[in-house]
C-alpha cells in the first residue's frame, strides 16, 4: 500500500538512518535482574533500571501471583468507575508512608503520574481563575515537559541546576498572583547527577513557589528503606508534589503522585491521566507494596548498588572517560558523536554486554553517549570485568 502516510514515513525514516538515529525493536528476554538472552545470546545487561534487583525477588513474585490468583489479571474500570480496589488502595496508604505524605496516587506508568500531577495543578489552579507558571530544570525528563506544554499554560526553562537563573525568572515576573511551580527530578535519568536540592529549599523560602520533584530514579537508591533523595537530604517537608515511578528500583510498573491528601483530592478531580486511565490491576498494587517492604528488609540491596556505583565511577573516571559528577547508579561516558556511541555500544555486545547508546533528540547534540546502569545484583566478577572493558578501549 502505497499511501501518502507511507511515503512520509520511508522519507522520515531514511533522514534518522542517515544521522544515526533511527531507533528499532528488539525482543529481549530478561533471565534475571542482571542477565539477559537476545537472538540465543546471553548478555550481562548494564541498561536495565532493575537497580536493586527487585523485578525478580521471590517474595515480590509470590505477592503478584497470589494477586492474580485471587483477583485475575485486570481491574476492569477506571480507579473513578470500579476500579478502585482495596489492594490499590492499601498500596496507595503504604506509598504514602513510605514517602513520608499524607496520601498518595497511582497510576499505570511513570509517565501518567507526571502528566496527572502537571495536569492537577494546572486544572485546580484554572478552576479558581489562577494564573499559573511553570519553571522546569532543562534536563528535567520528557514526560514533564510533555505535561507542561499540554497544560498551554507559560513556562520557562533555567539551566541544569542554575539557581541564579531561577530566582531571577521568580523576581522578574509580571503577575505577582501567578502560582509559581518550579520542576525538578531528584536524580536525572540522563547525566545522573542530583538536583540542588537544598539551594532549591532555601530559595523557596526566600521567594515562595511550589516544588515539584520527580523522585523516579532516586527512589529505592537513596533515603531511609529507599524513600528517596529527598528523604535523605531530610528535605522532604519542603517538597510540596512527589512523582515516583515502580518501574525502576521497585521493579514493576506504574507511577504514584505522593503529597498532601487535599493534593490528591486534586489530582483524583482534575488529573486527566488518571481520570481517564484504566486503574492498575490488583497484582501490580501487591508488588508495589511487597517492594516497599523487601527495601525496608533487606537494606543491603541499598548499600550494594551504591557501593558499586561509587566503584564504576571512580574507576572509569580514573581511566580518563568523560563523566558527570554524580554518584547515582546511572553512569553516563559522554562520547560526542552519536556514530561513535552507536559503534562502541555494538563493540560491547560483541563481548556480551548490553550498554545502551543514548542520542539526540533525548540528550543534546554532541552529547551522544554510553549509558551504564549498575545494579545490585551485579556480580563482583561482572562488575570487575565492565571495568577492565573500558580500560582497555581508547578513549
Amino acid at each position: 500500500m502505497d499511501s501518502e502516510l507511507e511515503r512520509l514515513g520511508e522519507r522520515a525514516m531514511e533522514e534518522r538512518r542517515a544521522a544515526h538515529l533511527y531507533r528499532e525493536r528488539r525482543v529481549v528476554e530478561p533471565l534475571d535482574s542482571a542477565h539477559v538472552r537476545i537472538e540465543g545470546r546471553d548478555y550481562v545487561n548494564f541498561s536495565s533500571n532493575d537497580y536493586l534487583g527487585l523485578a525478580q525477588h521471590p517474595a515480590i513474585r509470590d505477592a503478584v501471583a497470589q494477586a492474580v490468583h485471587d483477583h485475575g489479571t485486570g481491574s476492569g474500570a477506571s480507579a473513578l468507575i470500579t476500579g478502585y480496589t482495596p489492594g490499590l488502595a492499601s498500596a496507595e496508604n503504604a506509598l504514602a508512608r513510605w514517602k513520608g505524605t499524607e496520601g498518595a496516587v497511582l497510576l499505570p506508568s511513570g509517565y501518567q503520574a507526571n502528566h496527572g500531577a502537571i495536569q492537577a495543578i494546572a486544572g485546580a489552579a484554572g478552576s479558581v481563575k489562577r494564573d499559573v507558571r511553570f519553571l522546569l530544570d532543562k534536563l528535567v525528563h520528557a514526560s514533564l515537559i510533555d505535561a507542561v506544554r499540554g497544560t498551554e499554560k507559560s513556562y520557562r526553562v533555567f539551566g541544569h541546576n542554575d539557581l541564579e537563573k531561577l530566582e531571577r525568572l521568580l523576581v522578574d515576573r509580571e503577575d505577582r498572583d501567578q502560582l509559581q511551580v518550579v520542576v525538578t527530578e531528584s536524580i536525572f535519568s540522563m547525566d545522573g547527577d542530583a538536583a540542588d536540592l537544598g539551594g532549591l529549599v532555601a530559595l523557596k523560602r526566600r521567594q515562595p513557589f511550589v516544588l515539584v520533584v520527580d523522585e523516579a530514579h532516586g527512589s529505592g537508591v537513596y533515603g531511609p528503606n529507599g524513600s528517596g533523595y529527598v528523604a535523605e537530604l531530610e528535605l522532604s517537608a519542603d517538597v510540596d508534589v512527589f512523582m515516583v515511578t515502580l518501574s525502576k528500583a521497585l521493579g514493576s510498573i506504574g507511577g504514584a503522585i505522593c503529597g498532601s491528601q487535599r493534593f490528591c483530592e486534586i489530582v483524583v478531580n482534575f488529573g486527566r491521566a488518571y481520570i481517564y486511565s484504566t486503574a492498575v490491576p490488583p497484582a501490580v498494587a501487591a508488588g508495589c507494596e511487597a517492594a516497599i517492604e523487601v527495601m525496608k528488609n533487606e537494606p543491603e540491596r541499598q548499600r550494594r548498588v551504591r557501593e558499586v556505583a561509587r566503584r564504576v565511577r571512580d574507576e572509569l573516571s580514573g581511566a580518563g572517560w568523560r563523566i558527570p559528577a554524580g554518584d547515582s547508579p546511572i553512569i553516563p561516558i559522554i562520547i560526542g558523536t552519536e556514530e561513535s556511541a552507536m559503534r562502541l555500544a555494538e563493540e560491547l555486545k560483541e563481548i556480551g554486554m548490553i550498554v545502551s547508546a543514548v542520542r539526540p533528540p533525548t540528550v543534546a547534540r554532541g552529547s551522544s553517549r554510553l549509558r551504564v546502569t549498575v545494579s545490585a545484583a551485579h556480580s563482583d566478577g561482572e562488575v570487575r570485568r565492565l571495568i577492565e572493558v573500558f580500560g582497555e578501549k581508547p578513549m
